[in-house]
């Protein structure tokens, strides 16, 4: 029996309070030059919310792992955990989601990270804390079909090298690249040796405008840019409008949202979701034209639930939303 994973999501893990904000107490502006929200509360005030949800165990990586291995992917993590409580919760969500946690490593005298998901209607604004975690890579057994890269804390800049590095080294491993916050604000040069290496990018079109210092609105000369970065695959998501990705021949495609059953209930997840099952379709042999019909089936399910998890799909559920989508949800060149 082989002991090599199909996918291995490297990054950091948290547990998230879904807090629903009141409405009547909270409200939100929108700047009509730059489209931008901002959330409003009073300061000083106490304010009633409506519901909290806890979810334990995701994060960008998780999220990808525990996609991965629904549509049907050998999948493990790569992840720290503080000795608490909130540790041992996130390890047992892992495993009855049949999410490998070999590579998990716990942690004395740390807490687990958790964060606070002030929820206002679909959307919503996240209160960050990452705990000072040491990064390393472990010894796999074999290296990996693919690794997933995504958000870890600002202090593992040296972490993005050895990533690097053990691509290089093995190039039988495909690397994607999903970055977080961080790694957005890092921008391409700091990060140039991880971009050479990547077989697969993502990005929404606002966070690639800003990696690329462009003001350009046209999401096929972005993922081009991204292109001459070094990953052989850009992906880029622009909301409502779809998603876009280049292939190996250069090629740019479109794809068009798929419609939503009823109005989104949150939409944390959704490019988690879109992102990792596109990397499985990749995986499974699909083209980059067919993996652009899948990414959007699950991002449109699991908007449809708080969390980033409970609305991803098995393949067989999947495929059934392909089979009885629109005649227009096709992809097209551009």
């Amino acid at each position: 029996m082989s002991n090599q994973y199909d996918f291995v999501a490297l990054g950091d893990i948290v547990v998230d309070a879904f807090i629903e904000l009141n409405k009547d107490q909270a409200d939100v502006s929108q700047d009509m030059d730059t489209g931008r929200k901002t959330l409003h509360m009073p300061f000083g005030s106490k304010l009633p919310y409506d519901d909290v949800t806890v979810v334990n165990a995701v994060g960008n990586s998780p999220n990808a792992a525990v996609s991965a291995h629904r549509l049907g992917l050998e999948s493990a993590l790569i992840t720290n955990l503080g000795n608490d409580k909130l540790g041992t919760d996130c390890l047992e969500a892992l495993r009855d989601e049949g999410v490998h946690t070999d590579f998990v490593k716990v942690h004395e005298e740390k807490k687990t990270n958790y964060h606070f998901v002030l929820r206002y209607g679909p959307e919503r604004t996240i209160l960050i804390n990452h705990e000072t975690y040491p990064y390393s890579l472990p010894s796999f057994p074999e290296p990996p079909r693919y690794i997933y890269f995504s958000s870890i804390g600002e202090h593992g800049i040296d972490h993005h090298f050895e990533v690097a590095e053990y691509v290089k080294a093995n190039p039988e491993t495909k690397l994607v690249f999903q970055p977080g916050t961080f790694q957005i604000k890092l921008g391409p040069e700091k990060l140039q040796e991880l971009y050479e290496v990547t077989e697969i990018f993502f990005c929404n079109k606002e966070e690639a405008q800003e990696i690329l210092g462009s003001d350009t609105q046209d999401v096929p000369t972005l993922i081009r840019e991204f292109k001459k970065l070094g990953p052989n695959m850009p992906v880029i998501t622009d909301g409502p409008h779809g998603a876009y990705a280049v292939d190996e021949d250069d090629q740019a495609w479109h794809m068009p949202m798929y419609p939503d059953p009823a109005p989104p209930v949150d939409r944390t997840g959704a490019g988690d979701s879109f992102s990792s099952t596109f990397t499985t379709a990749i995986a499974l042999g699909k083209t980059p034209a067919e993996a652009l019909s899948w990414g959007p089936i699950n991002s449109m399910s699991v908007v449809q639930h708080i969390g980033a998890q409970a609305g991803l799909l098995s393949r067989e559920q999947l495929l059934e939303h392909l089979k009885n989508a629109p005649e227009d949800y096709v992809p097209q060149k551009v």
